[in-house]
């Protein structure tokens, strides 16, 4: 890996003599530098604009003006927002990749042009970047502009990733030098694809980069992250020297003016020094543009901030240009839009607010197609997890669409046979952050069909399950039997593993994997009922607290 460590500071600022530094500390105001970042995270392929939940925007929605975000909205405003300041970052924190049809029908080359027009100075891997395994990032490499970092990330054993990104840079910016570090989460192997790669501990690889900017006399840095919110915290509290966490991967809507955030924008941590480090994240789905204001002292040290992220809503022009390249890459998704599927006579939630949390109707929806398609292989248990229901689809006709949205992933279905006593196990997985309100790790969250189950928080990980009941042929419950043996259906995504299903793929017999893509699934599925489907919360989850 080679690496974008160039320390921009000069000779003679190195060799600033006491008499100098002592100067500069008595005219300390006059040597204040403010730091205007951008930032985006989490656009999963949100090429044009969506509606407020990240779902498809319609000609109705864009008349009634409901549409936001989308990379002609994203530049159009940096290009405002860089022209009002002279001190400029523009950073993207993860996961381009997934989430649109945008990406279904062309992969890493729906977002890659945009990526290299935006005017990014550095952006991080995402763990949905490896979705797809090592060739599509390989491929996404080819041609990419903007500085890729991922100091925690190892492709020793992936040649097509060498010397393709560095673990951090100095950029000059107003003449003032900052260090970026980037980090991605340590869980990537468990949420996706990375092949051979390898994900490093976060806090000794951190501390090892802050150091090597120390010694180069680095005083401003700033870590670009894509590990989640709570992560964040965790290393400003006990890494010193990081002024700022650029982060993404948990969805995290911070603001100052928005009732629905989850935390004041930005957050103020105290390192173990006691100096302040800010920690900033935009939401997902470019519906925010992140916005923040910092100002340093001489010595490096953050004395005033401000800022807020900045709605992207229909007021904000689209810049004619971009758009021309959304419309142009847009034209082959048509078809695909408007194959009609069905009618849902009620919204089919799949807000991760929810899916992620509790039982929701598309997640029973998603399960009940999985175990129609597998009859008859005698399957009697599904579980579909949360975190791979992308977006909701209202109320009104269903287009395939629609549903590729929902379940951008292409996965395959697989069936294979559990002992009861495993099968209560991944249900303990499903429900093991289920509490928690930064969606640290909820994707595992089991939407189920052929079962139902009850769970309490109070309890510790792993014995939180307090009820198991699996649904007979004459529609009556029994029992979860620990010794029994039950057939059990899922995605190829968990049934390898993911999202800590480990026991899908070490225990699992009788295994049947390559079955039908999950998104023609749920589309036969719902023409089979007639077309027209009234899926309901009906109890197959209950939160005993």
């Amino acid at each position: 890996m080679f690496s974008l460590f160039r320390a921009a500071v000069t000779p003679a600022a190195l060799a600033l003599s006491m008499g100098a530094s002592l100067s500069i500390s008595m005219n300390a105001h006059a040597q204040d530098y403010t730091l205007r970042i951008l930032h985006t995270n989490d656009v999963h392929a949100r090429v044009d604009q969506v509606t407020r939940s990240g779902s498809y925007c319609t000609p109705k929605d864009m008349t009634d003006k409901k549409c936001f975000g989308g990379y002609a909205r994203i530049y159009s405003k940096i290009k405002d927002l860089r022209a009002g300041a002279p001190n400029v970052l523009v950073l993207d924190a993860g996961d381009r990749f997934q989430g649109s049809l945008f990406y279904t029908k062309a992969k890493g080359d729906a977002v890659k042009p945009f990526v290299n027009r935006m005017g990014y100075d550095a952006i991080i891997f995402g763990n949905h970047e490896f979705d797809d395994g090592v060739p599509e990032i390989a491929k996404f490499f080819e041609g990419l502009q903007p500085p890729l970092l991922a100091a925690n990330v190892n492709v020793d054993q992936e040649p097509s990733l060498q010397r393709r990104f560095a673990p951090s840079m100095v950029i000059e910016v107003g003449g003032q030098s900052i260090g970026i570090i980037g980090l991605v989460t340590p869980d990537t192997p468990t949420l996706a694809s990375p092949g051979k790669v390898k994900f490093m501990p976060l806090k000794q690889t951190l501390q090892a980069e802050v150091n090597k900017m120390k010694a180069a006399k680095i005083n401003k840095i700033i870590v670009l992250s894509h590990i989640g919110e709570a992560e964040d915290e965790k290393l400003a509290k006990t890494v010193d020297g990081v002024d700022i966490f650029v982060g993404g991967h948990s969805h995290t809507l911070l603001s100052n003016t928005d009732s629905a955030a989850e935390g004041k924008y930005p957050i103020v941590v105290k390192q173990p020094s006691g100096a302040p480090s800010l920690i900033v994240q935009a939401y997902y789905a470019s519906i925010f543009l992140g916005h923040l204001d910092a100002t340093f002292d001489n010595n490096g040290v953050l004395t005033k901030w401000e800022g807020n992220p900045i709605l992207l809503d229909s007021s904000v022009p689209q810049d004619v240009g971009v758009q021309a390249m959304v419309d142009e890459m847009a034209k082959p998704l048509a078809d695909l839009r408007t194959q009609a599927v069905g009618e849902a006579k009620v919204e089919l939630n799949g807000d991760r607010a929810v899916c992620r949390h509790v039982e929701c109707n598309l997640g029973n929806l998603i399960a009940d197609s999985l175990l129609w398609k597998t009859k008859n292989e005698g399957t009697q248990v599904a579980i579909q997890n949360g975190g791979g229901i992308r977006t909701s689809i209202p109320k009104g006709q269903i287009t395939f669409g629609n549903v590729l949205e929902v379940l951008p992933f292409s996965n395959s279905v697989s069936t294979f046979k559990l002992t009861g006593a495993e099968l209560l196990a991944a249900l303990e997985n499903g429900v093991s952050k289920a509490e928690d309100a930064k969606n640290e790790g909820t994707g595992r969250f089991a939407q189920v069909a052929g079962a139902r189950y009850t769970w309490s928080a109070k309890q510790p990980a792993g014995k939180r399950i307090t009820k198991v009941e699996i649904r007979q042929a004459d529609g009556s419950y029994k029992p979860l039997d620990t010794k029994a043996s039950y057939r059990v259906v899922t995605n190829d995504f968990v049934r390898a593993g993911g999202d800590g299903y480990a026991m899908f793929k070490s225990k699992a017999t009788d295994v049947r994997d390559g079955g039908a893509n999950l998104e023609d699934v749920l589309r036969d599925y719902i023409k089979s009922q007639g077309g027209s489907i009234e899926p309901k919360v009906e109890g197959r989850v209950t939160r005993a607290d």
